[in-house]
């Protein structure tokens, strides 16, 4: 199975510290206006927050693989629950690669995979680099295309 590229442990630890930088701000800005806060528990707070999220995108990374399989999509991931999927190549309907300003700055890039169903069933890949992004959205492409000829 394949992994992700490691920047995106710092991409997720990022985030997780600029969650910690928004609670610390409003926290103290509690404490400014005389909400009866510690700032020492706002302290503590913005320190957990970040320790944990670092440590987070660390066990998500360790964690999160696919593969493209003869017939299918396969995932896993997650930290605390654990979810295996499973995306025939019959129920994708497009796919596309995204690339956000962060991403961007980071040198990363992810491919969303739209499927046939209910709303919202999209299934993103991130972390990998924009080259590998563009092969991965061509390959499910044309796998999406062949099995859709398959079935008629």
């Amino acid at each position: 199975m394949e992994t992700l590229d490691p920047r995106v442990r710092f991409l997720w630890a990022a985030g997780a510290l600029v969650t910690a930088a928004v609670l610390g701000a409003a926290g103290f800005a509690l404490v400014r206006f005389g909400v009866p806060v510690p700032g020492t528990g706002v302290l503590a707070v913005v320190v957990v927050v970040a320790v944990a999220g670092a440590v987070l995108a660390v066990l998500r990374y360790r964690v999160w693989r696919f593969e493209v399989r003869e017939d299918s999509l396969y995932l896993v991931r997650g930290v605390l629950t654990r979810t295996d999927t499973s995306v025939p190549f019959v129920r994708v309907q497009h796919v596309d690669t995204r690339r956000g300003p962060v991403e961007r700055a980071v040198g990363l890039a992810s491919v969303v995979v739209y499927t046939a169903g209910t709303r919202g069933a999209d299934i993103a890949i991130p972390g990998l680099t924009p080259e590998r992004a563009g092969e991965l959205r061509e390959r499910l492409r044309d796998l999406a295309t062949e099995s859709e000829l398959d079935a008629v």
